[in-house]
């Protein structure tokens, strides 16, 4: 499957693994990358001397390509940036903020830049901003999320509509056949988060592993539109939180709520009453805990016959 984004990073199929927080370490993004798509060291939940740690370990566990992703909002990012240079890492993902900053002086190190963004304003900033690529993520997706609330299926022609850079689609994609009604939409390749999640070999604990496969539709929603939106499973902390916002609670009393460590809690350290369990809205489709290649052979597989099943009469007017 030779495309635009394949080509790019020199992967075998234009899948990319989200770099989500708590779960994205180095066995996961080494995983990926071995069977052909593009793994991400998630370097958001992780103080600098681990993201280094993992790196290592990738760079062990594959030779194929694997990049990583940076929060912009990180506190310690020029640390992390030094750790990118160091380490020879020529794949960065930056996410939360703007791209603008860093983006030129990745790429005169030779580093090819990709920013994730939740609406088309902001895929028009991070183009001008002169990134490789950009991930366009609906609101569909896990974790945190674009205010507009602009679904995968509007956003992504959208955005193809103006923009000349390659797109890759993310937000309520697990499947082959979701795979290719992205890429029929414009985009270039995708980009997957809440089926590794649900990976044997994604870092996130079992007790949140677990809840991924037993979540149905309905099971997730968007909160804390006016901190900073998230799409969480719905749990004891959900409830809490949004029974505040209901009664009118301020940001700061949010905030206050929120506390600190509730995404660890949640995802790394498997709290499911009183963590934050951060997952997209695809979790419910999502009925068992694979190994990585499994998982992308059976994307492919589907994709493929996806593809074929198209040229069938039904379809035909």
């Amino acid at each position: 499957m030779k495309n635009i984004i394949s080509d790019l990073f020199k992967i075998k199929y234009p899948i990319i693994q989200g770099g989500m927080i708590w779960n994205s370490g180095w066995k996961l993004a080494s995983a990926v990358s071995n069977s052909g798509g593009l793994g991400l060291i998630g370097a958001g939940s992780m103080y600098p001397e681990v993201f280094r740690e993992h790196i290592v370990k990738c760079k062990k566990a594959t030779d194929k390509p694997f990049g990583v992703n940076l929060p912009m909002l990180y506190p310690q990012i020029d640390e992390l940036i030094n750790i990118i240079l160091e380490e020879d890492i020529k794949i960065v993902f930056t996410s939360a903020g703007n791209p603008k900053k860093y983006t030129q002086f990745f790429q005169e190190k030779g580093i090819t830049v990709v920013h994730v963004v939740p609406g088309l304003k902001f895929a028009l900033k991070a183009q001008d901003a002169g990134v490789d690529a950009i991930v366009v993520e609906g609101f569909e997706a896990g974790g945190h999320n674009g205010r507009d609330e602009t679904t995968t299926l509007c956003l992504v022609p959208m955005v193809k509509k103006e923009l000349s850079i390659p797109i890759i689609a993310a937000g309520g994609i697990a499947t082959g056949k979701g795979m290719l009604a992205a890429m029929t939409l414009g985009a270039d390749g995708v980009q997957i988060g809440s089926r590794f999640a649900a990976s044997i070999e994604a870092s996130s604990h079992e007790n949140f592993k677990n809840e991924i496969v037993k979540a149905k539709e309905g099971d997730t929603l968007l909160t804390l539109k006016d901190v900073t939106p998230v799409r969480l499973l719905k749990n004891k902390f959900f409830e809490k939180i949004n029974d505040a916002i209901s009664k009118g609670a301020s940001p700061e009393e949010q905030k206050e709520i929120l506390g600190r460590g509730r995404a660890k809690k949640g995802m790394f350290e498997g709290d499911l009453i009183e963590g934050e369990l951060e997952i997209g809205q695809i979790a419910g489709l999502i009925d068992s805990i694979e190994p990585v290649e499994k998982i992308i052979n059976d994307i492919i597989k589907e994709y493929r016959e996806a593809l074929e099943e198209l040229k069938a009469d039904k379809y035909k007017f």
